[in-house]
């Protein structure tokens, strides 16, 4: 909430959020190989925010262990899984924010 401050304006759609937090994920794809990894600007303390969460919720969320283990079935290594957790945090972020924006409480 810090990073994205008090103009949420803005930050148009959930990628920018992503793009802001450090959890965009940024192609690096050689030949045959397609990969991603995330994208190293943004706000460094936001996206430790969102990788303890992201470790939190693995530990603790039987959710989030039934995602890992899919993707693990998937053939996906752990890092990967990782980069999509914390996407997917970030969607789970920016739709929260707008919603409250959107109906605020007096």
């Amino acid at each position: 909430l810090v990073a994205v401050g008090e103009n949420f304006a803005r930050i148009r759609s959930e990628s920018a959020l992503a793009r802001l937090t450090g959890t965009a994920p940024i192609p690096v794809s050689s030949g045959r190989t397609h990969r991603h990894r995330l994208h190293r600007g943004g706000n460094r303390q936001a996206n430790r925010a969102i990788h303890t969460i992201a470790l939190t919720r693995l530990a603790h969320d039987p959710r989030t262990r039934a995602y890992r283990d899919r993707r693990l079935a998937e053939g996906l290594s752990k890092r990967d899984i990782m980069r999509a957790l914390k996407r997917a945090i970030v969607r789970e972020i920016f739709r929260n924010l707008r919603t409250d924006l959107a109906h605020p409480e007096t």
